[in-house]
């Protein structure tokens, strides 16, 4: 698993933003600022659109506030998956989605999960990261079903800790 201190790798992904699909990298996509990046397992799947994405549209303005340049979600979905999600949830616009259709980032930032058990194939484990002009600052992985260390009130007391 990606740790604190690691260069974000590069992994051919589309981007998912207000202005369509585009083909990038990984590393293009999360090297400049300061990026909130969050993973989910799947795009429109319960907890994942119930809990974790609103988190991060309700605390936008608060977490831009903190100093965050971009907030990017990320899932093993295909594009036309992830702007549909984007636009159903009025996140386009102000959260930038990662498709990840292969789950080939997921693997190479060692986050990826088999949840082939539920029908799902290889997936995102819930998580989230701080990153610094392409540098992890931190990780959090979810060690229990539910959003808590990797949800946005976590990811704003990590960011007002890293001011103290």
């Amino acid at each position: 698993m990606i740790e604190r201190g690691s260069p974000v790798p590069s992994v051919r992904v589309k981007l998912v933003g207000a202005d369509g699909a585009t083909d990038t990298t990984s590393d293009a996509v999360l090297g400049t600022g300061l990026v909130v990046f969050f993973a989910v397992p799947g795009a429109f799947t319960p907890t994942c659109h119930v809990n974790h994405l609103p988190g991060f549209i309700a605390n936008e303005a608060k977490l831009r506030a903190a100093g965050v340049d971009r907030i990017v979600c990320a899932a093993a979905n295909d594009h036309h998956v992830m702007k549909a999600w984007a636009e159903a949830s009025g996140a386009l616009g102000k959260i930038d989605f990662i498709a990840d259709g292969n789950a080939e980032f997921a693997e190479a930032l060692g986050l990826a999960k088999d949840m082939s058990g539920s029908g799902m194939g290889k997936r995102f484990a819930r998580s989230a990261m701080l990153i610094r002009n392409g540098v992890v600052d931190a990780v959090f992985v979810e060690d229990a079903p539910g959003v808590n260390a990797s949800g946005a009130p976590a990811i704003l007391m990590a960011l007002e800790a890293a001011r103290s």
